[in-house]
């Protein structure tokens, strides 16, 4: 029997407050994040992690003084690698964080030592961004070529129409509908983390993949039983974002008296965006503009549909031959998504 390892990717988060500020600073030191010459990113990732720190420690002071991004992908990896060892599978599941411990590099030391026949990595990230996904498995590429690590690799770099996360995400904001139905008919937000335009219009594949999620969850639900709406939270700096923004559409359902249920569409784990910027500020502006009431969808967190439709992915992925793939094992991405890791070399 094969043994596979599979790396669960994460953007991580601090484990204290005291570590708010170094995390923030390899965040915007990120190329994918800050696309400028190298001294200059370090500059600006300088100036941006000191400045952001106070408003950051505040956020995580509210979360117990730290980040829970972690200890949910444990769980996550846990679930995973307990399912695949019921389905027959010698399997063992690793956490690799982006800007936080575990770093990747020492996600690449423990997959060394273990020494697999097969390597899958899988960013919990459903929708593709470079800023994401394409960060992550990046630097691994970099990490596994300097600790000398070679395997046959797979690389899922999205799913954002996978069975089991649509079936997980719809059967949970059915139950929030059915609530928010008490007092009146709903507006359903999908609310995704945002971009800035420019990072779209470069051949990003997020935003398309993140309405697709969004069709496939309100085909499940039963449409058009509901009205849904993407929006975009999370917004920095003063760049063109994506739109429209979560507050515009809570303020636009507040002056039709409409009650909200906001739904995390692109978050696989409860985290400062969940449990701060929707639960907390997002809540307290619905209330300040009339909106009768206001619910929150949680994450699909170790739902066993979304376990289960992470398992099916790690063994499609044993099944094909190295490389990048999606959950169904093609691109998805059509040819404008430059920066799809699918994408043909002519395309």
């Amino acid at each position: 029997m094969a043994r596979v390892a599979v790396v669960l990717f994460n953007l991580g988060g601090p484990n204290s407050l005291e570590a708010v500020r170094p995390f923030l600073f390899n965040l915007f030191n990120d190329p994918a994040i800050m696309n400028v010459p190298g001294p200059i990113r370090y500059a600006l990732a300088k100036v941006i992690s000191w400045r952001r720190a106070p408003i950051a420690r505040d956020i995580y002071a509210r979360l117990g003084g730290h980040s829970p991004l972690l200890e949910q992908t444990q769980i996550q990896a846990e679930a995973l690698e307990s399912l695949l060892a019921e389905r027959g599978h010698d399997v063992h599941c690793f956490v690799a964080m982006r800007y936080w411990e575990p770093f990747i590099s020492e996600a690449v030391a423990r997959v060394q030592a273990m020494n697999p026949d097969h390597l899958i990595l899988l960013p919990l990230y459903p929708q593709f961004s470079g800023t994401t996904a394409g960060s992550s498995l990046a630097q691994w590429a970099e990490e596994a070529q300097k600790a000398g690590l070679e395997v046959p690799t797979n690389r899922i770099c999205c799913y954002p129409t996978e069975p089991g996360l649509v079936a997980a995400m719809a059967e949970l904001t059915a139950v929030r509908v059915a609530q928010a139905r008490r007092v009146g008919e709903p507006v359903v937000l999908f609310s995704a983390h945002g971009l800035p335009r420019k990072i779209i219009e470069a051949g990003d594949p997020y935003q398309k993949q993140v309405e697709e999620t969004v069709a496939a969850v309100v085909d499940r639900l039963g449409a058009p039983t509901i009205e849904a709406r993407l929006c975009f939270q999370s917004r920095v700096g003063p760049m063109e974002w994506i739109g429209p923004s979560t507050e515009d559409e809570i303020t636009r359902a507040g002056a039709a008296g409409r009650p909200v249920v906001v739904v995390p569409v692109a978050f696989v784990s409860e985290h400062s965006e969940t449990l701060v910027e929707l639960d907390l500020e997002y809540a307290h502006l619905a209330s300040h503009k009339g909106v009768p009431l206001y619910l929150r969808v949680p994450t699909v967190g170790r739902h066993p549909a979304f376990i289960g439709g992470l398992a099916d992915l790690v063994e499609r992925a044993v099944r094909v031959k190295d490389g990048p793939s999606t959950h169904i094992n093609r691109r998805i991405c059509d040819t404008v998504c430059r920066r799809c890791p699918n994408r043909p070399t002519a395309a």
